[in-house]
């Protein structure tokens, strides 16, 4: 076989296993996952329960930017020309402070629980919620979902 023929087939070779790598990655994408709207659950008791607190769901440096925003524009009632750009300088700045010791009063921790429980499986699943008063040690329970969105939940 000749040097040209050789390298044809080599192509043609060449493109099927290209051909049939992708083939194959494609069909491991279309293996079906969790649709939107479904959660998956799971049965289990409950092995152990200790209370946390959890961080506050307030968003850090919302106060900060509403008391800088708040201070520009009274500043930019004071005066005029140069005066008036210090003014609002220094309520941008002054209403920044303000805003952010306003905001760490109310970001206080939320009381939460660290849920241990043993699936119908034997595995042990750690689930770290918001309080949740209804539930008890050696109690027959739900996990809702899964990674961070999984909540324990009464059967």
């Amino acid at each position: 076989m000749s040097l040209q023929g050789k390298l044809v087939m080599f192509r043609q070779t060449a493109a099927y296993l290209s051909a049939g790598v992708l083939a194959a990655s494609l069909g491991a994408c279309a293996v079906p996952g969790p649709q939107p709207g479904e959660i998956e659950i799971r049965t289990g008791v409950i092995e152990q329960i200790t209370r946390v607190q959890l961080p506050s769901n307030h968003h850090a440096g919302v106060g900060a930017v509403v008391g800088g925003l708040a201070g520009l524009g009274i500043g930019s009632l004071i005066g005029g020309g140069t005066g008036r750009d210090v003014a609002m300088v220094a309520g941008a700045i002054g209403g920044a402070v303000a805003g952010n010791e306003i905001e760490k009063r109310y970001d206080q921790p939320v009381p939460g629980q660290q849920v241990i429980v043993r699936t119908g499986n034997g595995v042990l699943v750690s689930i770290t919620q918001p309080l949740n008063p209804n539930l008890f040690q050696g109690q027959r329970v739900y996990i809702e979902g899964y990674g961070e969105g999984a909540r324990v939940v009464s059967r």
